[in-house]
């Protein structure tokens, strides 16, 4: 009797299941579909150890978001704004479209490449601004603005002007990524806030120079001698508020400050989850009968995921010829001047290795110091998702060949490699119409095995992406062209050793094997 008294209580126990942070009984999730039957309420990380967090952040990257779960957006647009058009919700057969959005079900769609947490094939280019629109159609029937034909200044748009058609980019290493940007961002600030009326200073952080900053004698700023960084962060309205001088390291064109605000963008944007920190508790902005679809916990979860992804590495042969030519290519990538942007590595000090959620630069909509309890993980931690850097003499080298600056690399207004609207300007202002050619020194580590290349995806070999650098980087494709065979064929051969390394490699540098390989670069 006893026995049977204990199987019974095992029974009733084992037929309950956590469900958004409550007890339901397993009865009430038969037949339902969902990606995510455990979910995380606020306070819940901090009872959790890091690699459970880890964890979850991952299933929600790879999560399918089902109709059962709050995914789509019927009655909202990609940018979080209501319809234009009301009486036309975003419901079947109108419920994903590939330009305007909806356009996946999960972040691991896209960011696939080598494996979870990569780049992607061009099949999965992202059209930038085209969220917008409501439901883009290129129906000329339509005449409602931003609807889905109609721009904001009335005109018909095409598949070429609706929107940028942008590739997706890698999130490995990407942790270190925004703890660089956040160090240099706080250099330039320090720096600004050390100028005088009537003074002027250079802007250098890391030995990366983003030009001079200069107040007139009347405690106003100047800002047209700084270079690298977007209009939002040189903006000010006088001498008591100054240009923030932030970096933002995320998106071709920049324009994404931290890990954070692109996944809560990407989540509304591509899914119609709507995150509570970005919308609101207890609200319901899309009118698909779900509330608090997605948690500041959950965010800060698949944050930590994304922050921790491995950081890529080198595979170089042990073939004598192999070895040569990547000797050779790395003396010349420098000599040409690819290093001046390209620039291999950047220091990670002050502990800045330690990632701390969240962002003290995140703008609104996006949970800031105070908002939230900080939630810590040292990014070097073996634990994490090898291979990962190390600490030496109380600095980290982050080898991800990048300055972190906006560089115009185009030839001008007729260059195939502009994009038609410019998503860093005000929607329908004269300057979002007017292009963007300017775009983020694209971090090299990874690049040979996150095909394909350029901001568009559009070229299938790294060849062809050198040979289409022009306007700042004039000089260095010059120098480029004036090489011989060999020594163009080295610079390429080079470039195909930096690769995101098979999972849980422990070394950063190996042989095509698999084994560690001793290999000290030349630049």
């Amino acid at each position: 009797m006893q026995l049977k008294g204990l199987k019974l209580i095992f029974a009733l126990f084992m037929s309950v299941l956590l469900y958004a942070g409550v007890l339901l009984p397993v009865a009430a999730e038969i037949g339902r579909e969902v990606s995510m039957s455990v979910r995380l309420q606020d306070g819940d990380e901090f009872h959790m150890s890091p690699g459970e967090m880890i964890e979850h952040g991952k299933e929600l990257f790879q999560a399918s978001w089902t109709i059962q779960e709050g995914g789509g957006r019927p009655m909202t647009k990609g940018t979080g704004a209501p319809l234009t058009d009301s009486s036309s919700p975003l419901d079947f057969p109108r419920n994903f479209n590939r330009i305007s959005a909806p356009d996946a079900n999960s972040c691991a769609g896209c960011h696939n490449k080598p494996r979870i947490g990569g780049g992607g094939d061009i099949v999965a280019n992202v059209f930038v601004t085209g969220q917008r629109f409501d439901f883009a159609t290129f129906n000329h029937d339509d005449g409602m603005s931003t609807y889905g034909s109609v721009d904001e200044e009335g005109r018909y748009v095409q598949l070429q002007t609706i929107a940028n058609s942008r590739n997706t980019l890698g999130m490995f290493g990407s942790g270190y990524i925004e703890m660089l940007s956040r160090q240099m961002s706080a250099d330039l600030q320090r720096i600004r806030d050390s100028i005088l009326p009537g003074e002027a200073a250079q802007l250098v952080t890391k030995d990366i120079s983003f030009g001079t900053l200069s107040r007139l004698a009347d405690g106003s700023w100047d800002t047209s001698e700084v270079t690298g960084l977007l209009a939002s962060s040189l903006a000010s309205a006088g001498a008591e508020q100054p240009p923030t001088l932030v970096i933002r390291p995320f998106h071709q064109a920049g324009g994404v400050v931290s890990l954070r605000e692109f996944t809560n963008n990407a989540f509304n944007h591509h899914h119609g989850i709507q995150s509570t920190e970005r919308f609101g508790l207890g609200t319901d902005p899309d009118q698909d009968g779900f509330m608090n679809e997605i948690s500041a916990t959950e965010i800060t979860a698949v944050t930590l995921f994304q922050a921790q992804l491995a950081v890529p590495g080198r595979v170089i042969s042990n073939d004598p010829q192999i070895e040569a030519a990547v000797v050779v290519g790395e003396e010349t990538f420098t000599k040409i001047g690819c290093s001046s942007c390209h620039v291999p590595e950047l220091p990670l000090d002050n502990q800045g290795w330690v990632y701390t959620e969240p962002s003290p630069f995140n703008p609104q909509g996006n949970m800031r110091p105070g908002d939230i309890p900080t939630y810590s993980l040292n990014l070097n931690s073996k634990g994490l998702d090898k291979p990962r850097l190390r600490e030496k003499n109380g600095v980290v080298m982050v080898p991800a060949f990048t300055n972190f600056k906006l560089h115009d690399i185009t030839s001008g207004t007729d260059d195939p490699n502009r994009e038609p609207i410019d998503q860093n300007a005000p929607a329908g202002s004269e300057a979002f119409f007017a292009g963007n050619a300017r775009f983020m020194t694209r971090k090299l580590w990874g690049v040979a095995n996150e095909p394909p290349y350029f901001h568009h995806g559009q070229y299938t070999t790294l060849r062809q992406a050198i040979e289409a650098h022009r306007g700042e980087a004039l000089e260095s494709y010059q120098n480029w062209i004036a090489l011989s065979d060999y020594e163009r064929d080295a610079i390429i051969e080079f470039l195909k050793t930096l690769q995101v390394l098979p999972q849980d490699t422990k070394h950063l540098v190996i042989d095509q094997r698999g084994k560690a390989k001793k290999w000290k670069p030349s630049y």
